[in-house]
């Protein structure tokens, strides 16, 4: 068992996007197998770039709320907004509100390292 003030945050501010987030679960820092969860931040106006990889993705919006692009189509969330993103679909997320725009994460991989992302 973890709690999420337990892991390491990770900032990108750059082409990635501008988002903090911290993984939980992941091979290669914890004794898990087939699946990587987060959690990522979005501060107003923060996005993460559309991008691709293998491994199909969830998200699950908790607070705040967005646009998620899912092969160019967008899609407005909200707190509760369950998002299913297969694997090669290029798909990225932006805040479009005054609050943080926070969602969990999960990656069917073994590690996070194992994630080989294609930005567009």
């Amino acid at each position: 068992m973890l709690q999420e003030s337990e892991c390491h945050v990770t900032s990108w501010n750059d082409h990635r996007g501008r988002l903090t987030f911290r993984t939980i679960f992941s091979s290669d820092s914890t004794a898990t197998e087939c699946f990587v969860t987060g959690t990522a931040e979005l501060a107003e106006d923060g996005y993460l770039a559309l991008h691709r990889h293998q491994q199909p993705e969830t998200y699950f919006v908790l607070s705040g709320t967005g646009v998620v692009t899912l092969d160019g189509i967008e899609h407005p969330v909200h707190p509760g907004s369950n998002i299913f993103i297969p694997g090669s679909c290029e798909h990225g997320i932006a805040n479009t509100g005054p609050q943080t725009l926070r969602f969990f994460y999960v990656l069917a991989a073994d590690a996070f390292t194992d994630i080989e992302y294609v930005f567009t």
